[in-house]
C-alpha cells in the first residue's frame, strides 16, 4: 500500500484539535504528523503493527503511543470533533470495518480426508506378523 500524507490544511485542523486537548502532549509537529499518518496507514492497510513502513517510525513506538491515546479517549474525541467536517472525512477511521478470514464470509472450507496411517517401519504390501 502506498504512503499516506495529510494535506497542510488537514494537518492544521488536526493540530488545532490536538492542542485543544489539555491531557495530551503533542510534541514536535513533524513527528506528530508522521505519527498520525502512520495510524492512518495502519487503519487503511489492516496490516500487523510489525509491517509498518520504516519511514513512519519504529512500529513499537507508534503502537505504544496509539495505545496511550486510546486509553485517554483521544481517537473518540477526534472522531466526534471532525464528524461533520467534509474536508476531514479522509481522517475519520471507520471502526465498523473489520477484516475477517475468508471462511468467516462463507468461503468453502477445505476438507481433509482421514486415511489410516501405516505403522512406523511397515511397508506397503507387507504382512503383519504376530508374536
Amino acid at each position: 500500500m502506498s504512503t499516506i500524507e495529510l494535506r497542510n490544511d488537514q494537518w492544521s485542523k488536526v493540530l488545532e484539535f490536538l492542542r485543544s486537548c489539555p491531557d495530551l502532549y503533542v510534541g514536535g509537529e513533524v513527528d506528530c504528523k508522521r505519527y498520525i499518518e502512520a495510524i492512518l496507514w495502519m487503519a487503511r492497510s489492516g496490516a500487523p503493527w510489525r509491517l509498518l513502513p520504516k519511514h513512519y517510525g519504529n512500529w513499537n513506538s507508534v503502537y505504544k503511543r496509539f495505545a496511550r491515546w486510546c486509553d485517554k479517549g483521544i481517537w473518540e474525541r477526534m472522531h466526534q470533533y471532525f464528524i461533520h467536517d467534509p474536508d476531514m472525512e479522509y481522517l475519520i477511521i471507520d471502526s465498523t470495518i473489520v477484516r475477517a478470514h475468508p471462511c468467516a464470509a462463507g468461503a468453502s472450507k477445505k476438507t481433509v480426508v482421514n486415511r489410516p496411517r501405516l505403522l512406523a517401519g511397515a511397508e506397503v504390501g507387507s504382512v503383519q506378523r504376530s508374536m
